[in-house]
């Protein structure tokens, strides 16, 4: 197997985990791979009936909790576990919620009336704070409770991993969407620009390169929230392509930021996301404005964009094997710390073993690591000029990606003209 399970022992003597039921929910943005993780944790916990004795689920994460809105995951068959498993997206519904100290305590109230003794979270960083506040007020309210977070987020921005449950399949729909869009630039030159998912990380952009097979193929150019974009060397940048290919192919963040960090977009749109943030997904806005750039500051007539938007979350069909695979370990390997007895909260990290090939081991890590802070892309997977990734990135991402479409061109040997 190309993944290991890294087993860690308690620093000091074993507690004896609690008898009583468990609840799983899900959080934040979908993902293609993030009911492996839920069916992970589902089936594990059906193996330790001595100590877990229902499993229910929350629906749209701590919403339903605080609604007392639970199924009985316990009732499903295991023909119908796997369906959903390779099913894309939240199956259990999401939200966007941070617990104020009311609803903590209204946590507290539907965890006691159903007895629930193990809470699992699955979700990014903000899904790892809930998680951690929730173990908080559970330690303060003496309240036997095992409370662990399961991590995804196709922005691969989770501290303490290598890399994150949900990133491979993204990855692999962008890479592949730039293989379609490059043999689409190719056929019809211009300048195309594609506007990808990342606030604040640039992984899923930077596997826009992923979809390169030939040395003139693009994305031409990429940028990344990690440095700073200035217009006028994005219009300077375009034009050298251009001059040099005759076309020109684009990947770039959605959070792209000046020097002062304020994001190119910011100016332009007025929109809001539900936490104050100007709103990037979902929009057209930065493509539009980066469209009307290029055609101001060049001399050249044909310009598009597109925002891939949030088609790169929940894409059926190009779901990555390994992403699949490992998705499914951390539910499971977050459900046998938990009733192991040595831990009573943390979240699952993914660790990369050294070597040429490909190997992986699960670690439990404390919550705070996890909380809040995100992760960014090395300095050493950027290019100097910062408009495209290097060599290392590459072979970083591609294990996580799989094996791409074979791309075929014509030699297109000429035929001698006549002499008519």
């Amino acid at each position: 197997m190309p993944e290991k399970t890294r087993r860690q022992r308690a620093t000091g003597p074993r507690d004896a985990s609690p008898v009583g039921n468990l609840l799983i929910a899900q959080s934040g943005g979908p993902t293609a791979v993030i009911n492996q993780s839920l069916v992970g944790a589902v089936r594990e916990a059906r193996r330790r009936p001595g100590r877990i004795r229902a499993v229910y689920g929350a629906l749209h994460g701590i919403q339903g909790i605080l609604d007392e809105n639970l199924v009985d995951l316990g009732r499903e068959t295991e023909a119908n576990l796997e369906r959903v498993a390779a099913t894309p997206s939240s199956a259990l519904g999401s939200v966007r919620r941070k617990p104020t100290a009311e609803d903590c305590h209204r946590i507290f109230e539907v965890l006691r009336a159903h007895d629930v003794r193990y809470f699992f979270y699955i979700g990014g960083n903000d899904s790892a704070e809930t998680a951690h506040i929730v173990n908080e007020e559970a330690k303060r309210s003496r309240y036997d409770l095992r409370c662990f977070h399961i991590p995804k987020t196709i922005d691969n921005d989770l501290r303490e991993n290598d890399h994150t449950p949900g990133f491979g399949s993204g990855a692999r729909f962008v890479a592949c969407a730039f293989m379609g869009d490059n043999l689409d630039n190719r056929a019809l030159p211009g300048v195309k620009i594609n506007v990808v998912m990342g606030r604040h990380a640039g992984f899923l952009t930077a596997a826009s390169a992923l979809g390169r097979v030939y040395p003139d193929d693009g994305p031409h150019l990429v940028y990344l929230p990690e440095r700073p974009f200035d217009v006028e060397r994005f219009a300077k940048d375009v034009n050298g392509v251009v001059a040099r290919l005759g076309r020109c192919l684009v990947a770039v963040s959605e959070g792209v930021a000046d020097r002062k960090g304020v994001p190119i977009v910011a100016a332009y749109t007025k929109e809001v996301d539900s936490h104050g943030n100007v709103q990037l997904s979902g929009t057209g806005a930065l493509g539009d404005l980066l469209a009307t750039i290029v055609k101001e500051k060049t001399s050249i007539g044909r310009v598009r964009a597109d925002t891939f938007g949030y088609l790169q979350r929940s894409f059926a069909g190009l779901v990555s094997e390994v992403d699949a695979r490992e998705a499914r370990a951390v539910g499971r390997e977050a459900v046998r710390l938990a009733v192991a007895g040595a831990f009573k909260e943390g979240s699952v990290a993914i660790r990369r073993a050294r070597g040429s090939r490909y190997r992986v081991a699960y670690e439990r890590v404390p919550l705070r690591k996890v909380a809040r802070e995100t992760r960014h892309m090395p300095a050493a997977w950027i290019n100097k000029a910062g408009n495209d990734v290097t060599k290392a990135f590459l072979d970083y991402a591609r294990p996580l990606v799989g094996k791409l479409p074979l791309i075929g061109r014509l030699n297109a040997r000429p035929v001698r003209p006549s002499r008519a």
